[in-house]
């Protein structure tokens, strides 16, 4: 299964769109508080326009209860990482495999980073950007590794009969 991780996630906007992300792409949501807003605040269900209530997500105390009760591999995003997201194989669809972003000001914090240090991940980018907006980067993340899985049941055609396009005519 795959998995976002989102610790100490500060703006509610960038939470939404990461929920609606994981709902068009079967992927479950944790959270690590403190978070910087309410799950119910009217700017996170804007981002995720009406479709938080289909996500699935974990709301965690801290850093160290998300650990304990998830197994599986972990990458971290971060600009300190060594490694492209593209370094690794993402294929098997029985791992639990885990993608922790960190706050938007400040990143994941070293003390955490450090004993994960060969699973730290950089996507490439210029010199000019230290760092892609975090819902930019999830996405990313999540759909390289559907890439390596073959999408692994997603659609790949418009499922609402009322809005067909004829393609063919």
């Amino acid at each position: 299964m795959l998995n976002i991780v989102l610790f100490e996630p500060e703006i509610p906007a960038n939470t939404g769109n990461i929920m609606r992300t994981c709902v068009a792409t079967n992927t479950k949501l944790h959270l690590i508080k403190p978070l910087g807003f309410s799950l119910e605040e009217k700017y996170i269900k804007r981002a995720g326009a009406g479709y938080i209530d289909k996500c699935e997500y974990t709301l965690y105390e801290n850093i160290d209860e998300f650990f304990s009760k998830n197994k599986g591999t972990y990458y971290f995003l971060t600009r300190y990482g060594q490694k492209p997201h593209s370094y690794f194989n993402y294929s098997n669809t029985e791992e639990n495999i885990y993608f922790i972003f960190g706050r938007e000001s400040t990143g994941i914090p070293f003390e955490i980073l450090k004993p994960h240090i060969n699973t730290c991940i950089r996507i490439p980018m210029t010199e000019d950007v230290r760092a892609l907006n975090v819902s930019n980067a999830a996405a990313i993340m999540i759909y390289e590794a559907l890439r390596q899985q073959n999408y692994n049941e997603l659609l790949f055609y418009e499922p609402h009969k009322d809005k067909d396009i004829i393609i063919n005519s």
